[in-house]
């Protein structure tokens, strides 16, 4: 019955897999780990482990699963009480929790974003922004790469409530955006910041907070992202900012009102994961540490670059694009976890190998991994 759609889907994937673009899924098995977003690891934290353990006993008697939406049956005292939370470590008046990045980003610009309204946004932003500019009613653009000359000239034409879309630390490129500039443009015309602190929350802040907090930032910035798979080492993300756009998700974000609110145990492995944070000063200059070796090491092989400076995420470029592939193969038969980012992720003659360094990773490690990128470029 389905066989000319099933032959349409085999098309389709046969085209990616001739442009060497085809997707897969794997295992990684016991291989070091210079790949994953567990930049603090927490994610395989025996402490965060105990103290999930000890508030799971604490709250027994909740479900397991939410068992509903939150504006059904899926509201609990604990997580208003992590809201709250959440709001008070990150300096802002509320919080609001999603089911992961991806939704509270969706959630987010669909939904306030209004019709008349623009929205700029880095070319560089997260698909996940960009899928919810594209369920919005409002204008959307977007402007050159850190580029505040271009931002300014867009915005001397928009129109309505005007927005600006970042992100703190880019997710593939590693760099940071110019927050104190953009925070000075956005007040010139009066348009509101969103910024996605997926890669910053837990590395910068005094106490991991981010990077808006790190700049003292958080009063002029009307929207944050924060996401939890990466450095809290957890799963969902909240949106923080005023107490009336918590409200106003509530009503009508579309990603916060349909879906099942999280489980139980992921609440609480969230409320764990930030009493955990203000005590990762040392990780996180470990992590920086070594990425500062990491970054320095690498650049003293001639046959490659690598980006950027002062990053816990290193994209490593060679001369031809089709060498990426064999020498992330090559590195991983020698035990290294590390993959090649390609087209469509990345525009094409962007592609690169994305390193991450971790805390839980050693000296030795990056020697290794250094030692097996110059014998195979």
């Amino acid at each position: 019955m389905w066989k000319a759609l099933e032959e349409k889907l085999a098309g389709k994937l046969a085209e990616r897999e001739a442009q060497g673009n085809l997707r897969q899924l794997r295992f990684t098995g016991n291989l070091t780990d210079f790949c994953s977003n567990d930049y603090l690891g927490l994610a395989r934290s025996e402490n965060l482990k105990r103290l999930i353990q000890q508030e799971s006993e604490k709250y027994w008697q909740l479900p397991i699963g939410a068992t509903g939406s939150r504006l059904l049956s899926g509201n609990w005292p604990l997580m208003e009480e992590l809201e709250t939370e959440i709001a008070r470590f990150h300096k802002a008046e509320a919080a609001l929790l999603f089911n992961s990045g991806y939704s509270a980003n969706v959630g987010l610009l669909s939904a306030v974003p209004q019709r008349g309204d623009t929205v700029f946004y880095d070319e560089a932003s997260h698909a996940s922004l960009k899928d919810g500019m594209r369920l919005s009613f409002a204008k959307s653009y977007s402007f050159r790469h850190n580029s505040l000359e271009d931002l300014r000239q867009k915005l001397q034409h928009a129109s309505g409530q005007v927005f600006v879309v970042v992100e703190s630390v880019y997710s593939m490129d590693g760099d940071q955006a110019p927050l104190v500039q953009l925070v000075e443009l956005c007040q010139e015309f009066k348009a509101a910041l969103v910024v996605d602190e997926a890669h910053a929350i837990g590395l910068y802040g005094p106490n991991g907070e981010g990077l808006v907090v790190e700049l003292g930032m958080e009063k002029k910035v009307f929207a944050r992202v924060l996401t939890y798979g990466k450095a809290m080492g957890c799963h969902g993300a909240a949106v923080v900012g005023p107490a009336v756009l918590r409200q106003f998700l509530v009503n009508y974000s579309r990603a916060f009102i349909y879906t099942t609110a999280l489980p139980t145990h992921a609440v609480l492995a969230l409320k764990g994961a930030y009493q955990l944070l203000p005590t990762l000063h040392q990780d996180r200059e470990e992590v920086k540490q070594l990425s500062a070796y990491l970054f320095n090491q690498l650049n003293d092989i001639e046959t490659i670059s690598c980006t950027p400076q002062n990053s816990v995420i290193l994209s490593v470029f060679v001369p031809d694009a089709q060498q990426l592939k064999p020498l992330a193969l090559a590195l991983q038969n020698q035990g290294y976890d590390i993959r090649p980012v390609m087209s469509p992720t990345v525009p094409k003659g962007s592609e690169r190998l994305r390193l991450i360094v971790h805390s839980f990773n050693t000296q030795q490690e990056i020697d290794g991994l250094v030692g097996a990128i110059k014998r195979h470029t």
